[in-house]
């Protein structure tokens, strides 16, 4: 919470000295990760078992919460440079995290799978029965997760210049984001449209949109726009990107994308638009193999 109101205020951060000085992210990119296992691991077949019906499904919903905690804290901090280099070896496990959150995200919304709120009332909670409303409660929660995973994301390649040169190889060549960045702008899993009407999902709620505003930009927009700026157009990631026949046909379906509505609304896209436009004539050269030793 602190977190969050120094930065809406635009105060000095303590926090984040004291999360640099003590080592703490780390900690809490480790902390996420346990609870995301013991989601996929534990929950499931607690809510298979027959004769487990809890007095009150509190206790686990707080473990759910904890994920959605930690990754709102982590989307405060990441903004700035020193966090990202504190974080040292555990930024791989913090790719892998938000790149396994976005292909689930983007696997959604290509099945045309919508996310709807479902609201967890105090009364429900001491219910039996509330196991099922703690499994919808949990889809929800995934989807808000996911959502701040790109933002976390989109920190992370600010800081290309000062990542292990580990992490960018992950980023480019074991997960290609730039690719999976691709389908989450085809797909668009925030907007949908329900009886005639376009929704679109913001600060934490769906809300139809005016068709006036049908072409602005929102913030989650915003962020898979800039990630996909930061990794195609700086120098470091188009020297070791690889960009053969596939990833080439990907990266030119942005070009439709990239309307002059769009442009207005981010200047730093006619970059993109110009690289696309040169990709699509020249034959990149191929990547440059460098030696990396993993521990």
């Amino acid at each position: 919470m602190h977190a969050i109101l120094s930065a809406s205020a635009g105060q000095e951060q303590l926090l984040i000295e004291l999360l640099v000085s003590y080592g703490k992210i780390p900690v809490l990119i480790g902390e996420l990760i346990s609870v995301e296992i013991w989601k996929h691991k534990i929950f499931p077949v607690l809510c298979r078992l027959e004769d487990f019906k809890p007095r009150s499904t509190f206790p686990i919903y707080v473990v759910l919460h904890h994920e959605a905690s930690i990754i709102n804290l982590l989307e405060t901090v990441f903004f700035y440079k020193e966090i990202c280099e504190s974080a040292g070896d555990s930024i791989l496990d913090l790719i892998d995290y938000c790149h396994r959150k976005l292909t689930l995200l983007a696997a959604r919304s290509a099945n045309g799978q919508i996310v709807t709120l479902v609201e967890l009332r105090p009364e429900d909670l001491p219910n039996p029965s509330s196991m099922q409303e703690l499994q919808q409660q949990a889809e929800t929660m995934e989807f808000e997760i996911s959502l701040k995973a790109l933002s976390v994301l989109r920190f992370i390649t600010d800081q290309v210049e000062s990542l292990p040169l580990s992490a960018l190889t992950r980023i480019l060549n074991t997960h290609n984001l730039p690719c999976l960045l691709v389908e989450l702008v085809e797909h668009c899993p925030w907007s949908c449209r329900q009886a005639g009407k376009i929704k679109k999902f913001e600060n934490g709620t769906w809300h139809v949109v005016p068709p006036e505003d049908q072409v602005k930009m929102t913030k989650l927009d915003g962020q898979v726009w800039l990630a996909l700026l930061n990794l195609l157009l700086s120098p470091e990631c188009q020297r070791k990107y690889h960009f053969n026949g596939f990833n080439k046909s990907q990266l030119l379906k942005l070009r439709a994308f990239l309307t002059d509505i769009l442009i207005d609304q981010l200047p730093n896209l006619v970059e993109m638009q110009r690289f696309l436009s040169h990709l699509a004539v020249t034959e990149p050269a191929p990547p440059k193999k460098d030696l990396i030793l993993e521990q």
